[in-house]
């Protein structure tokens, strides 16, 4: 699917109401790649964005899930718990409710693998994890493309024993969720030249450079290292199609929020954002409970959205978020191409 694409840029699959369609579809009718997130949604709501994209652009899309991990209930019980209480105080002033985590949550993990195979994507994506190799299969079968975002040469193998045609090498450097595949594990600190340089010398597949790419100039530094495309989202933050909040579009503006950080505060996993109140405040206490932890804040975060908070809302952001414009998706995805 690489190979039909007119310009080597692939929109990242932002997930929790960034990646709008319209925003999918800028993308791919711009000649890119525009992944739908499948993340967070129900099969149902993901199911009517796919026909949504379609309705919007006859070119090739792709649609990205995470793979469920399962996580250790009696290991971190008390620690989530101990964090749910940390949060109860916060979450009243807010007008909110921190619910009781559910620790079952797999996002619909094997509902939303079969759907897509039906809604018109021309590739799917994985993110947190490998998918069985019986389903990468089942996909192929369907004529899908399967792209597997990966951190380390490790997770890289692992990805192409399971049978994935292509790689997005995520670096350090990007915004929201890092794609370690142990939830627990401490990321590494590359940055996605040096991805390049170590997974390229060990694979033939195709790679997509992630993390931080925000002018033509970092698109033309990984091509030039081997990557076969690459994949933004800190640079669509800003697009008119994007569907990034009031809020958190003028926390990407804020003169007085200038720190960049990983932190796990806002859903147990690391992940890259710009340091705000809430992360100064939580982040030492947050268990590695991604899902779980994620559920706790969410409630929290989005009363902050409402109120036009931008100390209590999570602000994903890669490396170089303030050279994120507002302007039409498309606009800035031809000027990311050298």
């Amino acid at each position: 699917m690489l190979d039909s694409m007119t310009l080597p840029v692939v929109g990242a699959p932002m997930a929790g109401g960034v990646s709008t369609p319209a925003l999918v579809a800028a993308v791919s009718g711009a000649g890119g790649l525009g992944m739908l997130p499948g993340g967070y949604l129900t099969p149902e709501e993901l199911a009517a964005q796919a026909v949504e994209v379609r309705e919007l652009t006859d070119r090739p899309f792709g649609i990205n899930l995470f793979v469920p991990q399962r996580l250790d209930r009696a290991a971190l019980e008390q620690a989530v718990t101990a964090y749910r209480m940390r949060l109860l105080a916060l979450a009243r002033a807010r007008g909110a409710v921190v619910p009781e985590p559910f620790w079952g949550d797999t996002d619909h993990w094997e509902d939303k693998a079969e759907l897509v195979r039906v809604v018109g994507a021309s590739v799917v994506s994985c993110t947190f994890g490998v998918p069985p190799a019986s389903r990468v299969a089942e996909w192929h079968e369907a004529g899908l493309e399967v792209h597997v975002t990966v951190t380390d040469p490790l997770e890289a193998a692992a990805a192409q024993r399971a049978g994935a045609d292509v790689l997005v090498l995520q670096g350090a450097e990007a915004g929201g969720h890092r794609g370690t595949f142990d939830p627990s594990a401490t990321p590494n600190r590359l940055d996605h030249l040096g991805l390049l340089a170590w997974v390229g010398s060990e694979t033939s597949l195709p790679l997509v450079a992630a993390g931080g790419v925000t002018t033509s100039g970092d698109t033309g530094r990984a091509l030039a290292a081997g990557a076969a495309a690459v994949q933004v989202g800190t640079a669509l933050l800003l697009s008119d199609e994007s569907g990034a909040s009031v809020t958190y579009r003028a926390a990407l503006r804020d003169p007085d929020l200038t720190t960049r950080v990983v932190t796990r505060a806002f859903s147990g996993r690391a992940a890259g954002a710009v340091r705000n109140d809430f992360v100064a405040m939580q982040d030492d206490a947050t268990p590695a409970a991604y899902p779980v932890v994620d559920q706790l804040t969410k409630p929290l975060r989005r009363a902050a959205a409402r109120q036009g908070d931008v100390h209590g809302i999570h602000i994903w952001a890669g490396t170089g978020w303030r050279a994120a414009q507002e302007r039409p998706a498309a606009d800035i995805v031809r000027d990311l191409v050298p």
